[in-house]
C-alpha cells in the first residue's frame, strides 16, 4: 500500500465531502429556531462584561489570563477570541445543536465555531495580511469546524470516504478487546482508524494494524480531529519531531499551544483545579484516572462548553462506550459537579 505523506493530497471529492458538512448534527439557522433554543454559551470576561459599548463598528481589545485579543461587534458583543501562542480561534456564528441521543439526553446548543488559524496568534496579528485573508474566508463560514468534525466519529455517524475510497469519518470504536475479553487495547491512532500508512513531517512512517481498523483511543481521537482533519502538526510519538504528541500525557506536558490550566499539586495524582472559568470551547482537557500509569496523565478530551442544563461538558473516546461520546456510560461527560470525570480533571491546553 503506498505511503501517505504528512500533508496528503486533498482530492476534489474529499473537499466536496468536507464542505457538505456532517449530516449527523442539526444546524439551527432559522431565526425562529434560534429564538426557541436554549441560550448558547458565550465567552465572557467579568472585568469587561459591561465595557463593550455600542460604537457602530467592530473594535479590538486586549485581555489577560490568558493573554488574548477579542473582537467586538458594533453593539459591544464578543464575536471572536484569539489567544496568544495558540492557533485555535473561537468565532461566533449560526447556532447549532450537538446531541447523541443513543447515549445521553445531553445537548449542546452553541454559536461557537472553533477553527485553526495558519499561524499562532500574536498581539497585533489583526493587522497582518495572513490573518485578514484567513478571517475573511472563515468568519461566517459554515464549512466543518472542529466541533462538526469531532461529531463525525460518534455512534451512528455516517461513513465518509475520500476519492481513493478510504473512509476518513464515521462511527469509531475505542479499540479491540484484550485477551481477557474485558478491557480494551489502547494506543489506537488515526492511521489505525484509516487503515493506511502515514508519513509524518519528520519522515517517520507509521503503519496501521488490521485488528485496530476504525479504532481511536482518547488521544488518537484528538489527533484525528485536530491533526489529520484540521491539519495541526503531529508527532509520530511523544519524543520525535514537533507538533502534537501521541499520548494524553505527552499532549498535556508538551509545548504545543498554551497551558490554560496547569497541572497543580503533588504527583502522581495532582489536584483538581478550583477554577475553570478561563476555559473556552475548543480547549483540550486532561484527566488523571489510573493508578497503574504512575504520574502520567491518562485521558484527553475536547471541551464543548455548556450544555442546555448549564453543565460544562466534553467529548472524548472512552472504553466504556467503545468510542467517542458525550454520553453518560462510565461517568457523565462533565467537569463540573462531583462526578467521576469532574473529580479526575487536572489540566487544560489551547492549541
Amino acid at each position: 500500500m503506498p505511503k501517505r505523506k504528512g500533508r496528503p493530497v486533498v482530492h476534489t471529492a474529499t473537499v466536496l465531502a468536507l464542505l457538505a458538512g456532517s449530516a449527523y448534527f442539526t444546524i439551527e439557522l432559522r431565526k425562529d429556531a434560534e429564538a426557541k433554543a436554549p441560550a448558547a454559551q458565550t465567552v465572557t470576561d467579568n472585568a469587561l462584561q459591561n465595557s463593550g459599548k455600542a460604537t457602530g463598528k467592530q473594535t479590538w481589545e486586549r485581555l489577560n489570563d490568558p493573554a488574548r485579543s477579542v473582537l467586538r461587534d458594533g453593539k459591544g458583543a464578543v464575536i471572536a477570541t484569539f489567544t496568544d501562542g495558540a492557533r485555535t480561534a473561537t468565532l461566533k456564528g449560526p447556532s447549532r445543536t450537538f446531541s447523541e441521543p443513543a447515549n445521553t439526553s445531553t445537548k449542546v446548543v452553541t454559536d461557537d465555531w472553533i477553527r485553526l488559524m495558519p499561524e499562532p496568534w500574536t498581539k497585533g496579528a489583526e493587522n497582518q495580511q495572513w490573518f485578514k485573508d484567513w478571517f475573511k474566508q472563515y468568519y461566517g463560514s459554515q464549512e466543518d469546524d472542529i466541533f462538526a468534525i469531532a461529531f463525525q466519529y460518534v455512534q451512528g455517524a455516517p461513513v465518509k470516504k475520500d476519492s481513493a475510497g478510504v473512509p476518513y469519518a464515521g462511527d469509531a470504536v475505542f479499540g479491540p478487546f484484550k485477551p481477557d475479553g474485558v478491557d480494551r487495547l489502547e494506543q489506537n491512532d488515526f492511521y489505525d482508524y484509516l487503515g493506511i500508512p502515514y508519513t509524518f513531517r519528520n519522515g517517520v512512517t507509521m503503519y496501521p494494524r488490521k485488528e485496530r481498523y476504525r479504532a481511536l483511543d482518547c488521544s488518537g481521537f484528538i489527533r484525528m480531529v485536530f491533526g489529520y482533519r484540521a491539519r495541526y502538526p503531529l508527532m509520530p510519538t511523544n519524543d520525535a519531531g514537533d507538533g502534537l504528541p501521541r499520548t494524553a500525557n505527552g499532549m498535556a506536558r508538551s509545548k504545543a499551544g498554551v497551558d490554560i490550566i496547569k497541572l497543580q499539586g503533588p504527583a502522581p495524582w495532582y489536584t483538581r483545579p478550583k477554577n475553570t472559568d478561563m476555559l473556552q470551547p475548543g480547549d483540550l482537557l486532561f484527566f488523571k484516572m489510573d493508578h497503574r500509569t504512575g504520574d502520567h496523565i491518562d485521558h484527553s478530551a475536547l471541551y464543548l462548553g455548556l450544555d442546555t442544563e448549564g453543565h460544562k461538558v466534553f467529548i472524548s473516546s472512552r472504553k466504556e462506550q467503545n468510542g467517542p461520546t458525550i454520553g453518560d456510560k462510565g461517568g457523565v461527560s462533565r467537569i463540573d459537579g462531583d462526578g467521576f470525570y469532574a473529580e479526575l480533571f487536572r489540566s487544560a491546553k489551547r492549541l
